[in-house]
């Protein structure tokens, strides 16, 4: 596909990634070509996966709506500590190594599973209601985004089962109660404004990281960003570009799945790069519930390999992760040094 240049990007080649057809009746087929995947890039395509592009089409231009507003009102919907609402520019920080202290340069909004606030599931971290907008000050926004909620978790779970016989399981393993029965299912908005990235600053649209949790589902525009690395380890590390391939969800696995296999699948860096152009996707991040306690599976330890990470439940893990990387809620109160508003 030829290549594409921003200042300071060693590596400019496109990964060839396997593609999963979810409508093909070869199930093999598909786990033959995921397992190929999860084994070389951590990194594939999943298409005819259910949603049709026309409420792809209807759910991208509703984050625009919402993204386009001042950011005096998105405030207003700063997210909470169940992650659940807006989260501005420069407020997650990926790569403190590399970034040097300055976070991404991205703006983007949490919704998870509606919990009410009186359900005593809510009291519970990752739980609770979402932060929505008004719905006279964007009519039909909460409803698309719940809809595409319910849609693509039914996606993620299809992709689990094919994932569970990659992993000598049942099929039906991931879809327990106790794991995706329940699971802790949140969808991401992102915006990136079109900052152009300077890996040699720091200055990255997201900084270079693995994901926390299951698998991530990831649907793009047609602007160029997502990079993988295949080997973390390398020094230097080779970065390719990921196409956008219209109307496919790109799924990668996270860091959960890497400790549930042993280090069979491991979950695979990336990072976002900008280059002057508003670019909009939207993540989809699966995890197990969050009394889930994920250990080595039974498939993938033996006497001469052990369990190589110790078990771990889920709500404790996925807590430490996003403290790790996001600003802690207080500097808000007291001002958080935000890029000047560009609405």
């Amino acid at each position: 596909m030829g290549n594409h240049s921003i200042e300071g990007v060693e590596a400019k080649e496109f990964s060839v990634l396997n593609c999963i057809d979810l409508s093909n009746p070869d199930i093999n087929n598909s786990v033959s070509l995921l397992k190929q995947a999860c084994l070389d890039s951590g990194f594939f395509y999943v298409v005819n996966h259910g949603i049709s592009q026309e409420f792809m089409d209807e759910v991208f231009s509703q984050s625009k709506r919402l993204f386009k507003l001042p950011l005096s009102q998105k405030m207003k919907l700063l997210r909470n500590e169940k992650h659940r609402g807006y989260t501005p520019v420069l407020d997650e920080l990926l790569d403190p190594e590399n970034q040097v202290h300055v976070g991404d340069y991205k703006e983007g909004y949490y919704i998870g599973v509606e919990v009410a606030g009186d359900d005593p599931e809510a009291q519970k971290p990752f739980y609770g209601p979402n932060v929505w907008p008004a719905e006279d000050f964007l009519p039909g926004w909460r409803e698309t985004m719940e809809k595409f909620h319910r849609e693509t978790i039914k996606v993620g779970k299809a992709v689990a089962r094919i994932i569970a016989l990659a992993l000598d399981l049942d099929v039906d393993f991931f879809d327990k109660p106790e794991m995706l029965g329940e699971a802790i299912a949140t969808l991401r908005l992102l915006h990136y404004a079109g900052q152009i990235s300077n890996p040699s600053q720091g200055i990255y649209g997201a900084g270079a990281h693995s994901d926390f949790g299951l698998i991530t589902l990831l649907a793009t525009d047609d602007v160029l960003g997502l990079q993988i690395c295949r080997d973390k380890d390398a020094k230097p590390q080779t970065w390719e570009y990921v196409a956008p391939l219209k109307g496919s969800f790109i799924v990668n696995l996270g860091d959960m799945l890497e400790r549930w296999s042993n280090g069979v699948f491991k979950s695979t860096l990336h990072r976002v790069l900008g280059n002057e152009q508003d670019r909009y996707s939207i993540a989809y991040f699966l995890e197990p519930s969050h009394d889930c306690l994920v250990e080595c599976l039974p498939t993938c330890k033996s006497e001469t390999n052990p369990p190589k990470f110790p078990p771990i439940v889920c709500r404790d893990y996925m807590n430490q992760r996003y403290k790790d990387t996001h600003a802690d809620l207080k500097t808000y109160n007291g001002g958080l040094n935000l890029p000047a508003d560009t609405s």
